[in-house]
Parts: C-alpha cells; sequence; structure tokens
C-alpha cells in the first residue's frame, strides 16, 4: 500500500469510527474505494468493536465489487471480530451462504493454512457447525481434529452437532468418524450428555450393531447421566424394522425396569413391528394396551395397521380401519392415501388406486413425492416404463423435483425391462442433479449384475463399494450371496455369508432364506436347520418362506413324517401355512403312498375355508389316479371346475393315463380330445416362441460401430479413465449408436466406483 493509499485508510477508519451515519459518510469517497482498501478497513483494530459498522461496509464491498463475494480472505477479516462481540448467529448465517456456492473448499483452505485464525477456538467452531450443515461433515471433522490438535477443549454443542452430521452422513466411515469425534471429546475434557448418547445409539443402530448400541446404554452410568425414551425408541425402532421382536420384548422390559414410561412412540413402534410381520392381532392387542394406558392412537398408529392389512392384501379390512378412523375424528393425512393407494397397486388393483388418487385430489390433497413415486413404481412393476417417465415429468412440472427414491424406481424398473442403457443414463442424470447414489442404487447394480451372471464383476463392486463409503447392508451382502448360489457357487456363498455375520451386519429373513434355500439344494439339509435355529435364537421372526423351504426338502428326501412333525411345531409356535406349504405336503404323502394321510390334510384345509388353487387339485387327482381311484378322482375334477381352477393339461394327463392302465378306452379317447384341444394352444404357443427368437436373433444382428464404441468405453473403464468413457458415450448417444448390453453394465459399475474415497476427498 502506497503513502497515498495509506493516508486515505486513515481518513476513511476516522470517519467510520466517528461519524453518526459512516456509510453514508463515505460517499465521496467511493470512486477511490478498492477491494484491498476495504479489506484493510475490515482487519483495522480500530473498528473491531463496531460490528454494525463492520456489517454495513461488508455490504457497501459486495454491492461494489460482487467478485468478493468469493474471496475467503475478505469474509475471514470480518468474521473475528463479529465472534469476539459473540455475533455467533449472525456469522454462521456468512458462513452458510459462502460455503453454498464454494465447492472448491476455498474457505477450509485459507483457515488452516492461516497462521492465527487457525488456532481461533470461536472461528474452528462455528466454522465445524457451519460445514455439517452444509452437508459436509468431513471438513468438520478435519477442523474438529485441528482443536485437538491444539488441544483446545470444544464446547458440548459443537461435539453433538458433528457427531450427529457424521452419523446421519450415508457413508460408513462417516459413523466411524462419528464415534471418534465422541472419544477424543471425552479426552479434550467434554462432558457428554444423554443426547450425545442417543446420536452415537442411531449410529450403531444405522450400523445394525445393537449390541454396541445397548451397551452405550450402561455406559452412560460412567458420566452420570441416564436414558430417557429417545435411546430406548431408536432401538426398538431399528429391531422391529428389522423383525427382530423376542430384542424388541426384551429391551421393552427393561425399559419398564428402569422407570421409564413407554409413550405413545414406543407403542407406535411395536404396532410397526408387529405389522411388519404380519402379527396384527398382536398390533391391535398393542393398541388395547394403549388405551388402558390412557394413550390414544394417533394417525401414526392407525396408519401403521392400515399398512399391515394391505401388506396381507386385505384392503377392505384396512377400507374400513380408515372409516374407523374418521368416525374416531382422527384426521386422516396424505401418508393413509398413499399406503392404500399402494395397496390396491400391489395387489392388482389399479382403477381402485387410481380413483383413490382422484379423491385425493377431489378433497384438496395435494399429491406429495411419496404418491407420485408409488405411481412410478406401479409403472415400473407393469413394464410400462414410458408412463413412469411422463409421471416423472408431470412431477417436475408440478413443483415436485424427483428425489433419490424415484430415480432408484427407474433405475430398477429399466434395469427389470432389460434397458440397461436407460438405466445407466438415470444413474448418470442422478449425479447431474447433485443426488448421490446411495446403498438402495447399489444394491440394483449388484441384483442387475447377478441376474446377468456377472458374479465376479459383483463381488469386485461389493469390495470397491466398501471403500468408498458405501453402507452395505444385508441386502448388498444378500443379493451377492443369492447370486453365488444361483451360479453354482455355494463355497464362496457360504464364505461371504460367513464374512458378513463376522462384520456384525445382521442378516434379515430374506437373506436367512436365501441361506438356507441354497443348502437345501445343495443337499445340506442338517447344516440349513442349523442356521433355521440360528434365525429362532437372534430373536428374527420366519416367514412363509423359510417354513416351505425346510418342508419341501424334508418331502424331496422322502422324510415325510419329520416334514408334518415339522409342519406341526411350527404351527404350535404361530406359523400360519399357506396354499404353498399344502400344496409341498400334499404331494409329499402322495409320492410316498400316504394318499389317506394326504386326504386328511386336503379335506381339513378345505373344511377351513383355506385358499387352494389348481395345484392342489391336481396332486389330489394324480394320486388318486395312481391308486387306481377313479371316481373319487372324477369327483375332484367336477369340484375344481366348479371353482373355475381347471381343468388343465396336468389334469387330463393325469386321469388319462388312468384309464389306459384301467382298460377304460373309450372314456380314454374322449378325454384325448380334449387333451388335442389343450395340445393345439402349446402348438400356437411354440409357433410364437419360435417367432420371437427369430426376432430376437434379427435384434441382435452385429453393429459395427456399436461393437467399436462399446469396446473403447469397456477398455476406458478397465483403465479407469470414466471421464473419457463417458465422452465417448455421450458422442455415440447423440449418433443414435446403441451400445451392447454389456457395456452399459461396465459404465453403470463406473458411475459407482467413480464416487471417491472419503479421505480423498478431505484431501
Amino acid at each position: 500500500m502506497n503513502q497515498t493509499e495509506t493516508e486515505l485508510l486513515k481518513t476513511l477508519t476516522k470517519i467510520l469510527t466517528t461519524s453518526k451515519n459512516p456509510i453514508d459518510s463515505l460517499t465521496p469517497y467511493t470512486s477511490l474505494l478498492t477491494p484491498t482498501l476495504l479489506h484493510s478497513l475490515l482487519s483495522s483494530p480500530s473498528l473491531s468493536s463496531q460490528s454494525s459498522t463492520l456489517l454495513s461496509l461488508h455490504k457497501l464491498s459486495l454491492s461494489l465489487f460482487p467478485s468478493l463475494s468469493s474471496s475467503p480472505s475478505f469474509l475471514l477479516s470480518l468474521l473475528p471480530p463479529l465472534l469476539s462481540h459473540h455475533k455467533f448467529s449472525l456469522s454462521k448465517s456468512l458462513l452458510l451462504s459462502f460455503l453454498s456456492s464454494d465447492p472448491q473448499n476455498t474457505l477450509f483452505n485459507s483457515i488452516i493454512h492461516h497462521p492465527s485464525l487457525s488456532k481461533s477456538k470461536p472461528l474452528l467452531e462455528i466454522s465445524v457447525s457451519s460445514y455439517v450443515q452444509s452437508g459436509k461433515p468431513h471438513l468438520g471433522f478435519e477442523l474438529f481434529s485441528l482443536l485437538k490438535r491444539l488441544k483446545k477443549k470444544p464446547n458440548l454443542l459443537t461435539c453433538n452437532t458433528l457427531i450427529n452430521g457424521l452419523v446421519k452422513f450415508p457413508s460408513l466411515h462417516s459413523i466411524q468418524l462419528g464415534k471418534q469425534v465422541f472419544y477424543d471429546s471425552i479426552k479434550l475434557g467434554v462432558i457428554p450428555q444423554t443426547s450425545t448418547f442417543n446420536i452415537l445409539i442411531l449410529g450403531c443402530c444405522l450400523e445394525g450393531k445393537f449390541n454396541e448400541a445397548i451397551s452405550f446404554i450402561e455406559k452412560m452410568k460412567e458420566f452420570g447421566c441416564f436414558p430417557d425414551n429417545v435411546t430406548y425408541n431408536t432401538i426398538l425402532g431399528f429391531l422391529c424394522k428389522k423383525g427382530r421382536l423376542k430384542e424388541a420384548r426384551d429391551l421393552l422390559q427393561d425399559m419398564k425396569e428402569k422407570g421409564l414410561v413407554p409413550n405413545r412412540n414406543t407403542f407406535n413402534i411395536l404396532v410397526s413391528g408387529y405389522c411388519r410381520i404380519g402379527w396384527l392381532k398382536d398390533a391391535r392387542k398393542i393398541i388395547d394396551v394403549m388405551l388402558q394406558n390412557d394413550v390414544f392412537p394417533d394417525v401414526w398408529t392407525y396408519n401403521m395397521l392400515i399398512n399391515g392389512l394391505c401388506g396381507e392384501g386385505r384392503i377392505e379390512e384396512a377400507v374400513k380401519l380408515r372409516d374407523e378412523m374418521e368416525n374416531s375424528k382422527v384426521l386422516l393425512d396424505v401418508v393413509t392415501y398413499n399406503t392404500l393407494v399402494n395397496g390396491y397397486f400391489k395387489w392388482g388393483r389399479s382403477e381402485e388406486g387410481f380413483r383413490l388418487v382422484d379423491e385425493m385430489r377431489k378433497k384438496g390433497m395435494e399429491l406429495n413425492a411419496v404418491t407420485n413415486n408409488i405411481l412410478v413404481k406401479w409403472y415400473c412393476k407393469e413394464g410400462k416404463m414410458d408412463e413412469a417417465s411422463e409421471r416423472v415429468r408431470a412431477m417436475e412440472e408440478s413443483g415436485l423435483p424427483p428425489d433419490k427414491v424415484t430415480y432408484n424406481t427407474l433405475i430398477n424398473g429399466y434395469c427389470k425391462a432389460g434397458n440397461l442403457g436407460e438405466a445407466f443414463r438415470m444413474m448418470d442424470l442422478m449425479g447431474r442433479k447433485g443426488l448421490k447414489m446411495d446403498t438402495i442404487t447399489l444394491n440394483t447394480i449388484l441384483h442387475t449384475l447377478c441376474e446377468e451372471r456377472k458374479v465376479k464383476e459383483a463381488s469386485e463392486l461389493l469390495r470397491s463399494a466398501s471403500k468408498r463409503g458405501y453402507l452395505l447392508d444385508e441386502v448388498s451382502y444378500g443379493t451377492l450371496i443369492a447370486g453365488y448360489f444361483k451360479d453354482g457357487k455355494a463355497d464362496k456363498a457360504l464364505k461371504l455369508w460367513s464374512e458378513m455375520k463376522k462384520k456384525e451386519i445382521v442378516p434379515s429373513i430374506i437373506t436367512y432364506n436365501t441361506v438356507i434355500g441354497g443348502l437345501c439344494q445343495l443337499g445340506k439339509t442338517e447344516q440349513a436347520i442349523y442356521n433355521f435355529d440360528e434365525l429362532l435364537g437372534s430373536g428374527l421372526v420366519p416367514d412363509g418362506t423359510t417354513y416351505n423351504t425346510i418342508v419341501h426338502v424334508y418331502c424331496k428326501e422322502g422324510k415325510v413324517d419329520k416334514a408334518v412333525e415339522f409342519h406341526n411345531k411350527m404351527v404350535e409356535n404361530s406359523f400360519k401355512p399357506d396354499v404353498f406349504t399344502c400344496n409341498i405336503l400334499l404331494s409329499g404323502l402322495c409320492s410316498e403312498g400316504m394318499l389317506e394321510k394326504a386326504l386328511k390334510l386336503f379335506n381339513t384345509w378345505t373344511l377351513e375355508v383355506k385358499a387352494i388353487d389348481g395345484v392342489t387339485y391336481n396332486t389330489m387327482i394324480s394320486g388318486l389316479c395312481k391308486e387306481g381311484r377313479l371316481e373319487a378322482a372324477f369327483h375332484l375334477v367336477s369340484e375344481m371346475r366348479e371353482r373355475n381352477l381347471g381343468p388343465d393339461h396336468f389334469t387330463y394327463n393325469a386321469i388319462l393315463g388312468a384309464l389306459s392302465s384301467a382298460g377304460r378306452m373309450n372314456e380314454a379317447e374322449e378325454f384325448m380330445s380334449k387333451m388335442v384341444e389343450v395340445g393345439k394352444f402349446q402348438e400356437h404357443s411354440l409357433q410364437l416362441k419360435e417367432q420371437n427368437v427369430k426376432t430376437s436373433e434379427i435384434t441382435k444382428e452385429s453393429d459395427p460401430d456399436s461393437d467399436a464404441c462399446s469396446e473403447q468405453i469397456i477398455e476406458l473403464c478397465n483403465q479407469r479413465r470414466y471421464k473419457d468413457a463417458m465422452r465417448i458415450f455421450e458422442a455415440s448417444n447423440q449418433k443414435g449408436v446403441t451400445l451392447n448390453k454389456s457395456t452399459y453394465i461396465v459404465l453403470m459399475e463406473g458411475l459407482v466406483k467413480r464416487r471417491k474415497s472419503l479421505s480423498k476427498t478431505v484431501q
């Protein structure tokens, strides 16, 4: 700064410190102001006590030189005096405004490399909080580490804010960093409170580490604090989501023993847990207990029950419950309607679902993102991808931008439709719109790879995803385990199963079913039963698939008595057998010549008005025919026809064989003519299949441009040159070149792998 500028600085400083209207007094000097001069004024010790003047000067500076809004040094010259006068809210507001347009993290670098500001505790603390609020908790962690190195004790609010930001950030590494902040802050002399522990417990639950979560309840005593309803409700909620109701009940008992009274949220969590596994009677009992304790069900309680009923296809009962809500003066919300709409769509009653959507509009209830996502999901499920895309466009036009759920649904829909090109484009668009790919996106790609029998690539993706901070869950592992079993690589499936449990990733009932089913297919029944017992011991509740798998393997091995014994034992333990259970047992009994036992089971089942299907009748008809009991078989054919369940060509085959064996050729000829009618249909079906194959062959004719682009993209992806691969993809897309299916899979993997590791991001 030259002498003239120095003199001008003194003059301006004097004006600002003595004038009643300091900023107005600067008007004659406006043309002489420069960014350097303004920076010096803001840094002047003479003005450090005049926070309002400094703020006005800052505002004037930005109006004269807008480029200063992106200068970290300019902002940092203002913050210290504001903080010294406890203008924390104002300082944070300025910080957040700057961080919203600082993608290169220039402010972070300026702070950590500044000789004095990097040692300012107030600035470091408020910066930690601001980075967390800006969605960059890892930079907040680096600033906290600076405090730790300086041995400066942060305040509890800063610690809690940072731990909360890290725990809720979608990354496994973040939760570990959150725990590190907790232990480091204790070493610096910070005394945690119940709220601190509640955040950590949430982190443990997100990881599926329930034992560690419960251990933190005991650790609270060391710091003179005690668990509250939030503590228990957090763990109860996650246990119920995982179907671990036994542990949930034990924890509820512990909660009561500690003198805590369950609140409405506690009861609602239990209602949700029971509904999730289909124990609706038990869910109703919880509501009775609520009323006994003068806790009245709210809309959330009813919504959970409605969701449970819809999950079992009991839509009429769900609608009655909605009417009960209205009669009880409980206001219906958009969740109530969304649940019913989703139920209608799930059970193939789309017309009623759309009528309910119209009813929502007529009642002035706005369709929210969830409503639209339900509609998108239905279109995808029906394979109507054009309509799904149209719905997304309608969302955007109505001011509802698609979220991660929308894009994940579309990605999944396109993958299932075999249109991997569009699936990849959705992933790319998702990233361009600033929506981070999450575990659901990852699991969709893993599933696609496994469906395409690319288990090696799926395995590599799982390994690399973990390093890139994706939160791997039981679905991630379960998908690859199922892929290995499907590909005949049982050893690798079981090795991954062991690894999953070592990492304390709690298997879901679906993952257990995959492993039990895989072991049964390999003939390792004892090992399957061991895993079944382990499942029961873990507190999970087996479902129909679990039971039916065990029953089926016993029948397959000819151990029908064991199958029946297992079935009866499970019924005593609240298992509700379905039509598949019945068919498996009937087939097993008939195969082993136990026709009378099969008839007894069949009659009991039909008398109890339980669901049966064409397979049930065909199994019994086949069994009766083998024993030569044709009249009884004919009776079942008539009954089958009355119920509109057949007969079909399986029925005719069974009876034709029996008539021929009995020498009743006239009747056999009559049945033969009926079989020809069915056969004609089969011949027509075969012709269509042949036509489809020919069409498919025409479609798959080699395209030189497609092959060349595909090879180049795959080669670049193998070299981790994803940006170059993307450029070629975009160029080929503009030319209308369709890439090979495998190329899209490689590109999709590349998008997942392109996510940098957290350590690199921080650096």
